[in-house]
Parts: structure tokens; sequence; C-alpha cells
């Protein structure tokens, strides 16, 4: 039979302290995506619910699916839009995305 013997050599790696920065290079990762991605998404959320709770009746405001129109009643999480004359629709509070300016 034969026999392998491995021998570990303890020759330092090329670059020197590059463990550290090894070990750093994670947590920079996540420190990039939380200013880049997460915080202006959470920002945006905060933004948008507060539009959601000053909605009153009157303003003339954009759903997600682009429909124009004007607020007539507002019944807890319903809203009451005028899209034409004679012409409601229910919506969702949520479904709102902003006030329509032409």
């Amino acid at each position: 039979m034969l026999q392998f013997i491995f021998l570990q050599t303890t020759t330092p790696a090329p670059g020197g302290g590059s463990g550290m920065l090894t070990m750093l290079f994670p947590f920079l990762i996540l420190i990039v995506f939380y200013f880049f991605l997460i915080r202006p998404q959470i920002k945006r959320q905060k933004d948008q619910q507060k539009f959601v709770e000053s909605l009153k009746e009157g303003m003339e405001v954009v759903t997600n699916s682009g429909i124009i129109g004007r607020i007539t009643k507002i019944n807890g999480n319903i809203v009451r839009l005028m899209v034409d004359e004679k012409t409601f629709m229910r919506v969702v509070k949520q479904s709102i995305t902003g006030e329509y300016k032409p």
C-alpha cells in the first residue's frame, strides 16, 4: 500500500493582512445594500402611507392602473372616484398612487 504524506506549508499568503479585509467585505456589502436599496424603499413606503392618510374629498388623483378621478367619498378603506360625469368607481385607498397635476 502506498501512503501519502501531506505537508502543510506555513508560507504567508501573498498580500499580507488580507484576512481582515475578507472579514469586512460582507459587512461593507450589507451597508451598501442598506443605503442604496433598503433605506430609499422604506422612505418611499412612509411617504406613500402619509399621502394615503392625507386623502380628502375633492382631490384629483391617479390610481396604480392609471385611472384619473376626483374623490367624492371616503368610507374607511374604500374611496369613490368620479372618473366622468355620472361615472363612479370604488377603489381601495392603497391603490391611489398620487395627486393628478395636469
